[in-house]
């Protein structure tokens, strides 16, 4: 790296290298410059693969090229969660050392330090802290509680004198005008206004039984993002998601938000329509009821006439107990007689087809009789025949031994063997004297 000092100065006929000239012209920007602030708005930032960042800061009569190197950038955030976020159209300033690019010969600051200014340093703390409520919960839907369909009264946390009061009250007086309507007057603006408006909200809420109220309105009219700031403030934050009233937010216009939008139980783009989700439609009500009236009456006359018809119909058919009785006097003497019809009808025939059962009967059973007689004729006879005794009879006898066994061969018996002789009549006891085998 050259200095002035070891170079000759300029002399007609000597010329310097470009080199020496503009890295002579760096070091006299930064060393006679050095370190400032400088002010301006962002345009054409951009953000390299190699994590260095390039922008151009602006004002109205002049622009300047700014290189954020990567170490700095890191330090600052640039890009990450509740980092610094650089975008075009930020009004910024940077604390930045006045330098020259060699190798292009281009003047730009090399930027340490960056922070936001006017709208945009509000926006950035903003976002940062819609970020931290988000992340603790505050604006999840399942915390968000359905409105009264009928409220008992309506809370207003607004300016008494802006014009948002007014909407409201004729939005509230039109739709709904027996609608009791408190009003918790506010600062909507400046400072003390986000502690002003806190403190209204708590002391609606303590209210909320001895005035009859049960749903909350918090507006304003629309306005600058200063303007609006006191609704981004952390305390009213905190005061809406501690509020037992459901609450409504009314701030500002359609494209206006603010951190109290995201923690009310319902989000209205302006103080007329809070206004108006918090009323019923009167009008609409009184249409409907009529319709109502109307379908009651077309079904309750239809009731009737159907009613009247059958009871037309339940007359005709209505008779004197006298003739009922003498109708029913007749029909049972009818029934009687063919009562006795039927008797005489099936009885004589089932009498005689029981006499004849019975004969059949009796004759069948003399019949079995005759053959079960003639059966036990037959078989006493066989049974005779088969009588020991009579065998006897014809000259026969039993031998038995000793132990009462009939002999049948002689072939079992032995001289002197005892033996019982039954006869016909009477029996003999003999002892055996000879033996004579069958030879057969």
């Amino acid at each position: 790296m050259s200095s002035l000092s070891t170079f000759p100065p300029p002399s007609p006929t000597a010329a310097w290298p470009v080199s020496f000239l503009v890295n002579s012209v760096r070091l006299m920007i930064e060393r006679q410059v050095g370190l400032v602030w400088v002010a301006g708005e962002v345009s054409g930032f951009t953000r390299a693969a190699s994590g260095h960042c390039y922008f151009v800061l602006k004002d109205d009569k002049a622009q300047v090229r700014c290189t954020l190197w990567k170490p700095k950038a890191l330090a600052l955030g640039v890009g990450r969660p509740g980092g610094l976020s650089l975008r075009d159209g930020q009004h910024v300033e940077v604390r930045a050392t006045p330098t020259l690019y060699e190798d292009r010969g281009e003047f730009q600051l090399n930027v340490d330090a960056v922070r936001l200014t006017g709208q945009g340093a509000l926006y950035e703390r903003f976002l940062q802290l819609k970020a931290a409520l988000e992340a603790e919960g505050l604006f999840a839907a399942e915390r968000k509680r359905s409105l009264p369909t009928f409220p008992r009264g309506v809370a207003l946390v607004t300016s008494r004198h802006g014009a948002a009061l007014h909407d409201m009250l004729t939005t509230l007086a039109r739709r709904w005008p027996t609608l009791p309507v408190v009003l918790y007057p506010t600062a909507v603006q400046g400072d003390g206004a986000a502690a002003a408006i806190a403190e209204a909200i708590r002391t609606a809420n303590a209210r909320a039984d001895e005035d009859d109220i049960d749903v909350l309105i918090v507006a304003r009219g629309g306005g600058s993002l200063e303007d609006l700031w006191a609704f981004n403030e952390e305390v009213v934050v905190r005061a809406v998601v501690a509020s037992r009233l459901p609450v409504v937010s009314g701030v500002g216009h359609e494209t206006d938000f603010t951190l109290c939008d995201f923690v009310a139980d319902l989000r209205a783009p302006t103080p007329t329509a809070a206004a108006a989700a918090v009323a019923p439609d009167g009008p609409a009500w009184r249409r409907h009821l009529q319709d109502q009236q109307r379908h009651a009456r077309r079904a309750m006359e239809t009731v009737l006439t159907r009613a009247a018809q059958r009871l037309d119909r339940a007359a005709a058919r209505l008779t004197h107990p006298r003739a009922r009785l003498t109708a029913q006097a007749a029909q049972l003497q009818t029934l009687t007689t063919r009562l006795q019809q039927a008797w005489q009808k099936q009885y004589l025939p089932a009498t005689q087809r029981w006499q004849f059962s019975r004969q059949r009967w009796q004759r069948a059973i003399r019949f079995q009789g005759t053959v079960y007689e003639q059966r036990l004729a037959s078989l006493a006879d066989r049974l005779t025949l088969l009588n020991p005794q009579h065998v006897l009879a014809r000259g026969y006898a039993i031998v038995t031994a000793a132990d009462g066994k009939p002999v049948f061969d002689a072939k079992t018996l032995h001289p002197n063997d005892p033996v019982n002789i039954a006869l016909a009549r009477g029996s003999a006891a003999a002892t055996i004297d000879r033996i004579s085998p069958d030879e057969g």
